[in-house]
């Protein structure tokens, strides 16, 4: 004979906010439109930077190449600024260089993964027919937050260890 197994109480249940959907809601069209867009913007950001630059050595000035001044920062403090280095590690990441990227910049380096992942979770969301605005707001966007701040100044100290300026 068969044991029955034991129901289930109202204590076992998870908190409403806990729960993961398993029905994803359809993918509207005009949330199809922007995903689409946003790859495309995307994609074209990293073509750009691919074709319009050629990571700079030193680590940070990869920027000016696409017609922006040099960083006052710098040149003011003889330190780097937050984001020093951002682009030069996306260009990196562009030109297939991810321990290059990491290593000039982590927080640059987390930012074009993050923006590749969105490509590739816009592309499954198109191809299942799944919302992923929906997918995204069951996610932990708090922590997330704060993972992605402690990145950056993290980035920043690693910049700044490893910054070699001619007013030091």
């Amino acid at each position: 004979m068969k044991e029955q197994e034991p129901e289930a109480s109202a204590s076992d249940a998870k908190p409403a906010r806990w729960q993961q959907s398993y029905y994803p809601a359809p993918l509207a069209r005009f949330e199809a439109v922007l995903l689409v867009l946003s790859s495309l913007a995307i994609l074209g950001f990293f073509a750009w930077i691919l074709v319009a630059t050629e990571p700079d050595r030193r680590g940070h000035g990869t920027h000016e190449q696409l017609g922006m001044q040099p960083c006052a920062w710098p040149i003011l403090y003889g330190e780097p600024c937050p984001t020093c280095g951002v682009t030069t590690s996306v260009s990196w990441l562009a030109h297939g260089r991810p321990d290059m990227s990491l290593w000039t910049q982590p927080f640059g380096f987390t930012l074009g993964l993050a923006a590749l992942l969105w490509v590739l979770l816009s592309l499954r969301s198109l191809v299942r027919g799944e919302s992923l605005l929906f997918r995204v707001s069951q996610w932990p966007l708090l922590w997330i937050t704060l993972g992605a701040g402690a990145i950056f100044l993290l980035g920043w100290g690693w910049v700044h260890w490893t910054w070699e300026s001619p007013l030091r």
